[in-house]
């Protein structure tokens, strides 16, 4: 299944009833909808054409085009098996280590797939000239923050990861609207998470989010979502997959602001990693 299909799967009870019964459509006949005017689809659902309007925009597209353009291009991906592998008893190692490499690369290629490019830019924009970012992260997502903390060290940001929910706060409230808040939860309803952003945006800081694919509080909150693939499900793949995707949009970041100001990037990575080769030598390494 797409990710927008199972964004929508997951998501139908806590839908209006015009709204799922757009929903059941789309799921039942997507290769239809995508051929669809909005007015078409409409009158087969029995609702008006502004609620499948506010039904996409609730789903994070910019309406209808928007929303069967993507749904499309997933659909044209279906003949690419893109299941996830559970854990099971006593499996031997051999299919451990295929299954852990299959469900690794289908969620990067699900994230991928599900990338808004203009809104990526725009995220890019917004950390390269930010005079401080704030990254909060609580258990599995703190590990996601900690890892762009320690990247946007090397090239001279002023930034911090905080996973303790009384620093969230404390910090979003002395940021400005010079400054970048990124918040990471894979569900997008960790409290403590969202009082932090709610936190920061109050104090006038630009906020992004970065959340499975779905409509969650932290998305909705944020001037810029960016989501990772929300397929996995099972005992315990979530905290495997969802973390590689959640890195792999983390290192595009990273390398777009790099990009974006190679000369002086480039010359703080080197010097960073100078100075670490030259004190490891000194110190007769760690």
């Amino acid at each position: 299944m797409s990710p927008i299909l199972h964004m929508l799967e997951q998501r139908i009870e806590s839908l209006s009833p015009q709204e799922r019964r757009l929903a059941h459509y789309i799921l039942q006949q997507p290769s239809t909808v995508i051929r669809m005017g909005i007015t078409q689809l409409a009158t087969q659902c029995g609702i008006s054409p502004a609620t499948v309007t506010r039904f996409c925009k609730t789903f994070h597209f910019e309406g209808f085009p928007d929303f069967k353009m993507k749904l499309a291009s997933e659909l044209a991906q279906q003949s690419i098996p893109s299941s996830y592998q559970d854990i099971i008893a006593g499996n031997p190692l051999a299919e451990i280590v295929k299954a852990i490499e299959k469900n690794h690369i289908t969620s990067i290629n699900d994230t991928t797939r599900l990338l808004d490019l203009p809104k990526l830019e725009q995220a890019i924009g917004y950390l390269t000239r930010a005079r401080r970012i704030d990254l909060y992260g609580i258990a599995t997502s703190s590990i996601v923050a900690q890892d762009f903390y320690q990247k946007l060290i090397r090239i001279g940001k002023n930034s911090t990861s905080f996973s303790d929910s009384h620093m969230q706060i404390t910090s979003a409230s002395t940021l400005s609207s010079e400054d970048v808040a990124l918040a990471i939860s894979y569900s997008g309803e960790t409290k403590e998470t969202i009082d932090a952003l709610s936190c920061a945006k109050d104090n006038g800081a630009t906020v992004l989010s970065l959340t499975q694919y779905s409509n969650n509080k932290l998305a909705s909150m944020a001037d810029i979502a960016l989501f990772s693939s929300s397929l996995e499900q099972g005992v315990r793949r979530g905290d495997m997959a969802s973390r590689i995707a959640q890195l792999h949009i983390i290192d595009i970041l990273f390398t777009g602001m790099i990009s974006a100001q190679f000369n002086d990037s480039v010359a703080k990575l080197e010097l960073s990693y100078k100075n670490v080769q030259r004190y490891r030598k000194d110190s007769g390494g760690f």
